[in-house]
This record gives C-alpha cells, structure tokens and sequence, in this order.
C-alpha cells in the first residue's frame, strides 16, 4: 500500500464549492478538514476545525441555502469544529470523485495551507498513478512527497503544519532542547527572522501535538 502526499488548488474545486464560502469569510481561518464524505442521497459533509469568530460563522452558515444541516461546537484546546452538510455539486468534487472512481482511501486530517489543500492519497501504486492523470485541468496541483504507507501516520511529527515543523526543527538545530539549554526562544527568532512570541507560540503547539502522539 503506498501514499501520495498532494497539494490543490483551488480548494473548493478539490473538495466542495461551500468551501469558498469557508476561505471567503473574514471572520475565520481554516485550520484542517477533519472529514470529508459524499452521501447517496446527494449531499456532501465535511468536518472544519476554523479559528475565529464562532457566531459571526454560525449565522453566516445559516443563511447558506446550499447547506442543509450544520453543526458549530467549540473544542478546547483552541477554535472549533464546524460539521456542514451541503447540496454535492453537479460538476462533483475532484478530489472525492478520483478517490472513488480509483478505490483510494483520503487520509484525513486535511491540511489548508497558503499554498492550498494538502491532501493525502492512500491505495495501490497503479491506482495512485492512474488517479494523477485524471485530476481536471482546472485544478492546479503538486506532488509532495510518495512512497510506502504506515498507518497511523508518517511519524510523530506529521501532524504538524509546515510552519510548526520548521519552528521546532530550527530549536532541535539550536539546542534549544539540550540539557543544560543552549538556545532561547530569542535565537530561534533571530535565525527565523521573526519575533520570539511567535516562536513560543508555535513550539507550544508543536510540543502538545507531539506528546498527544506519544501518549495515545
């Protein structure tokens, strides 16, 4: 079993055109998709985690009349999930439809970055092959990385974001995990060219991923 590790763009061709209305709203950061499905009775649900205004999206989801159901629950350690079922659109949804049509499993979660949706594809090396050769032309893509499927996850640090990764491999680099310590959170801003709140702020959330990961 292999994976292929792609990023899209647009990501409301490769998912559901409800998406553009989740990147358009000003009031929310789309973090991951923690699930996305297409049902026979011809809806689509989809499972958020957004940072932001909560009621703000919640009354604007309201007024979707795309939407049929929706669910806003706020989650603890920051944000919160969003569930929306929404009309599937006539025209499909790319990445949904080739995992279909291929019998490829869509690793979850997905990740939303500036550069677009990074999406995982787990199946067979001939199926995988044939799947990259079906996606439209309206939706740009690139491949990020291949090779043999470990379930669970690449390894601890997979579910971190590329900023988050970055952040805590340059303390590793330091010896900002060292024992005695020989970097501070001032000298990881200084090689990163950023402030040392940021850094903070990004290895809390890098370190709480990682231990969840060991302790589960």
């Amino acid at each position: 079993m292999q994976y292929l590790k792609l990023t899209l763009s647009p990501t409301h061709r490769a998912i559901h055109p409800v998406d553009r209305f989740v990147e358009g709203h000003r009031s929310v950061t789309r973090e991951e998709l923690l699930h996305v499905d297409a049902r026979a009775d011809g809806t689509t649900v989809l499972l958020y985690r957004l940072l932001g205004d909560r009621e703000s999206f919640e009354t604007a989801l309201s007024q979707r009349a795309s939407v049929r159901d929706y669910d806003v629950v706020e989650v603890e350690e920051e944000g919160f999930h969003a569930f929306v079922q929404a009309d599937s659109p006539e025209e499909g949804s790319a990445l949904l439809d080739i995992a279909h049509e291929n019998a490829l499993i869509i690793d979850t979660p997905l990740e939303f970055t500036d550069d677009g949706l990074k999406a995982t594809l787990v199946g067979t090396h001939g199926n995988l092959r044939e799947a990259l050769g079906l996606l439209p032309d309206a939706l740009d893509f690139t491949v990020e990385n291949a090779g043999p499927y470990v379930p669970g996850g690449e390894d601890l640090l997979s579910p971190l974001t590329d900023r988050q990764l970055e952040v805590f491999e340059t303390a590793v680099e330091e010896g900002y995990y060292d024992v005695p310590r020989r970097a501070t959170h001032k000298d990881i801003a200084e090689s990163l060219d950023c402030a040392p709140s940021t850094v903070d702020e990004h290895l809390r959330k890098a370190e709480s991923r990682v231990v969840s990961g060991l302790v589960q």
